[in-house]
Order: C-alpha cells, then sequence, then structure tokens
C-alpha cells in the first residue's frame, strides 16, 4: 500500500504542478536557509579538542588597574608568567605568545620572508596534542637552555624543503640558525582555542620556537599587549617589569583535586605579591577549561544565536505556509475523498495517504538541495598566507577568462560544475612598485572537480613561477 500512496502523490502533484512547486520551494528555502546557520554554529562553537578540553585550563589573575571596575585583564605579565612557569606545579604548563620574524631561506630562488609564528614551552606540543608529520617537539632541556630549535608547519615546510623531511636541516630566523626538531602535520583548531584573544578563527603559525628567544632576540610581538599604567623606564627591561600583559598561560590538569591544588597555589601567589604591592584589587583568579574560555571570550557572537534563532521562526513560517498550501489542496479533493469513502476507504487509509503525500513534497524539497550538491563541486584557492614575494594583485583565470582577484591574506571560492578545468595565475598591473606588465610564466594547472566536491588549493612560487598546490580545507 505505501508505494500506492507514493503513486498517488507523483500523481497529485502533476494535478497541480504551480502549487505543489510552491509548496517544495517553501520548504526548501526553510531547510536552507536553516542548516547553513546551523553549520555556522556548530563550526564556529565547537570543541576543538573535546578528548581533553575539561583538563586544559586558561589561567587569569587580576592585575588591573584598582581606581577601575572590569574584568581581569585576559593574558599576564612577563613576571606572572614566569612565576608560574618556574613553580612547574602543573602536569604540564606553557606560556605562549606571537611573535613576528624573518626566514632566510637557504635556497637563493626563494627571497626573505616574514612569517607569524609563537614562541612556547616544550609541553605545549603534548598539551595540545600536536600532531607531527617528521620529528617531534623540543625538550624541556631546550627550554632551559635556550637552544636554538625550531618546529615547522607543514606549510612553512613546503615552502622550504619542498615538503621533505627536514629533521635536523638549519633554518635561520632573525639572522640565527636554528636546527629543525620537528615538522607538524595540518593542524588548524577551530576555534583557534589556545590564543582566543588574538583571533580564534586566524590561521595557525608557522613556526614554533622556544619562548625565551621572544625575551632574549627581543622579537616583534604581533598579539594584544595591554598596559593599564606607564612604563617606570624604557626598554625592554622596563617593558618586562611592568603590569602589561601580553602572554597567554595554559596549564593541564587531570583530576578535580589538582584543580583545586592550583587554584590555592594562584591565591597564595597573587595574596604574597599583593604584600609586595601588587593586586590590590580583590582577589579574582580563574581557572578556565577550554570550553568555558571560548564562553568567557565570547568566540560564538550573539549575533549567530540570532540568527539561528531567526533561521528557526523562517522555517516554521515555510513549513506553516506549507501546510496551509496542503490544506487547500486537500480540501479541493474533497470530492474524490468523499467517493473513495462511499467505496468503502477508512479514515485511517485516507489520512495515511495524505500524510505520505505530505512527506512526498518534503522530500522533493531535501532532495533538490542534494542534487545542488551533486551537480556542482566547490573550488577554493587562498593567498591567506604570504608565500608569494610580491605585494601585487594576482588574477585568477579560468578557461583563459579572469574570473577573481587576490590580494596578500585573501582567498576565493567558485561554485563550479563537475569536469575538467584549466586554472592560470597572473600578476595584475597596478599602482604597486613592480606590479607593471611584463612577460612572465604562464603556467596552466589542469584540475578536475567532481560534483559534490570541496577542493582548496594554495598559491605557491616556484623556478617557473606561480602554480596552485593542494591544502588541506583547515589551510
Amino acid at each position: 500500500m505505501f508505494f500506492y500512496y507514493l503513486r498517488l502523490a507523483g500523481l497529485s502533484y502533476k494535478r497541480n504542478p504551480i502549487l505543489s512547486t510552491l509548496m517544495v520551494l517553501a520548504v526548501a528555502v526553510g531547510i536552507g536557509a536553516y542548516m547553513v546557520v546551523f553549520t555556522l554554529n556548530y563550526t564556529m562553537g565547537g570543541d576543538p579538542v573535546p578528548h581533553k578540553s575539561a583538563q586544559l585550563f586558561h589561567v587569569q589573575l587580576d592585575n588591573g588597574n584598582p581606581d577601575r571596575d572590569g574584568d581581569a585583564p585576559d593574558q599576564l605579565t612577563y613576571m606572572d608568567a614566569m612565576a608560574l612557569q618556574e613553580a612547574g606545579l602543573a602536569y604540564r604548563q606553557t606560556a605562549s605568545s606571537k611573535l613576528s620574524v624573518i626566514v632566510e631561506p637557504a635556497n637563493p630562488e626563494i627571497r626573505p620572508f616574514s612569517v607569524i609564528g609563537r614562541g612556547a614551552y616544550a609541553d605545549f606540543f603534548p598539551m595540545f596534542d600536536v600532531p607531527f608529520l617528521y620529528g617531534q617537539g623540543w625538550g624541556s632541556d631546550a627550554d632551559q637552555n635556550v637552544e636554538q630549535v625550531v618546529v615547522l608547519s607543514r606549510e612553512t615546510n613546503d615552502r622550504l624543503f619542498g615538503g621533505a623531511d627536514s629533521v635536523g636541516e638549519t633554518v635561520v630566523l632573525a639572522g640565527l640558525n636554528f636546527q629543525v626538531s620537528g615538522v607538524l602535520d595540518y593542524w588548524d583548531p577551530v576555534p583557534k582555542f589556545y590564543d582566543v584573544n588574538n583571533g580564534p578563527f586566524d590561521t595557525g603559525e608557522a613556526l614554533y620556537i622556544p619562548w625565551r628567544h621572544t625575551v632574549e632576540q627581543e622579537l616583534p610581538r604581533t598579539g594584544n599587549t595591554n598596559c593599564w599604567k606607564p612604563l617606570d623606564g624604557t626598554g625592554m627591561e622596563a617593558f618586562l617589569n611592568s603590569e602589561c600583559v601580553w602572554i597567554q598561560y595554559w596549564v593541564e590538569l587531570r583530576t578535580a583535586a589538582e584543580e583545586e591544588d592550583y587554584l590555592n597555589f594562584l591565591n597564595a601567589y597573587t595574596d604574597e605579591q599583593r604584600e609586595l604591592g601588587r593586586f590590590q584589587r580583590p582577589r579574582n583568579n580563574n581557572l578556565f577549561d577550554v570550553q568555558e574560555w571560548m564562553i568567557e571570550q565570547e568566540v560564538l557572537p550573539d549575533e549567530t544565536r540570532i540568527l539561528a534563532v531567526l533561521a528557526a521562526l523562517l522555517l516554521a513560517v515555510c513549513l506553516l505556509n506549507t501546510i496551509g498550501l496542503l490544506l487547500a489542496k486537500f480540501l479541493g479533493k474533497s470530492a474524490e475523498i468523499g467517493a473513495r469513502q462511499a467505496l468503502g476507504a477508512h479514515k485511517g487509509s485516507l489520512f495515511i495517504q495524505h500524510v505520505i503525500e505530505a512527506g512526498f513534497i518534503g522530500l522533493l524539497a531535501s532532495a533538490s538541495w542534494a542534487q545542488a550538491d551533486q551537480d556542482y563541486g566547490v573550488l577554493i584557492i587562498s593567498r591567506e598566507r604570504l608565500e608569494v614575494a610580491t605585494s601585487c594583485e594576482i588574477g585568477i583565470y579560468m578557461q583563459d577568462q579572469l574570473v577573481g582577484r587576490l590580494f596578500q591574506e585573501e582567498s576565493r571560492s567558485f561554485n563550479l560544475p563537475a569536469g575538467d578545468l584549466s586554472v592560470r595565475l597572473r600578476v595584475l598591473p597596478g599602482q604597486m612598485p613592480g606590479c607593471s606588465p611584463g612577460i612572465e610564466a604562464q603556467n596552466n594547472t589542469r584540475l578536475h572537480i567532481n560534483a559534490g566536491d570541496v577542493l582548496k588549493y594554495r598559491i605557491a612560487s616556484g623556478p617557473q613561477g606561480m602554480y596552485l598546490k593542494k591544502a588541506d580545507l583547515n589551510y
């Protein structure tokens, strides 16, 4: 009987195609809007380390201005971070901060370039379960001795060493020779929970070095720095002894007892500092686990929650309109229903028939989105990282037609029909020096896109000019 009722639903659709199509479109619009917002909320508000997010804690100490009310600072001062690091009371702990550094490639064909890196302690990698492609992170001895070791991201390793195992190789950073101890596999957690105050949806860093190099080499800081009173002097030493907060500090605590003990230690530390003239606000020390910290920092904006409610209301309105249209359609078949009842049809069977017809409409609405996914693929071309040594605009040509332009730190996405595709990159003329038209290599990259694919490529540079290189979606 089910297939019989399904056949009747199909015949009913053909009998009133305009009305039936309106119902399908109404449901499809509601489902599409809701799923887009749902996916956005899921991605932005997901747990980036679900297996241990309850064991990782961000440390917050309130050394703020005693003459003003307000929340505790999001980061720590150099003095406090070093005191906690030297105490070493957590199972694992790390101070970390963003930095900028010039990389000088050994290959003369690659120009020096600037990257965003991170200074951290050895515990950073096992704490956050950072995956390695080659080698491993440095040990605690490297932290204590301030050894010149570096961990490269996969993208940086591709750029410097063509993706080969570079463990033991030398990389020149800020004029100093650093030895590669490891190369990360693709790792770009969303949100970037370990540094949400400097951009929760920024891409990961290009390299990692022992944190004390940040201070001893006076490397430029690229993260947030907040000071509530002037420095007592000038120079790096005055900055380090100031109340400026600029360091993120995380600890790993495996049990509730360890968490309680560590919080007691923080309270005792700030009480001691209060006697020395610091921490004049009422005690307000906190340990936030990953999820609590993202809520505290409002990583998921209120606007996305509002959009979720509006999308749900839109879906409800679409469904109510569809119910009204279905009711009008069913009332138009009252003569047919009366005839079936006269022939002995039960009310239950008539009810089932109309439920299946309503479900048939919903199935068609869902199938319209599935069909859209099957007919097209998505191609993303990224210039989000500074891998091409030019500030000029790069043109994207598909089938020899200009379809997009990319400046530094941008990306473009294209919905394309399934099939073969030819992509070419070219520096476009502009007002910047060196961006005038000239002779350059014209390399075509042949791609094949299947229906439903989501492909991402990054713009890379080699001896033969610019080309596209496959990248992970988290790149």
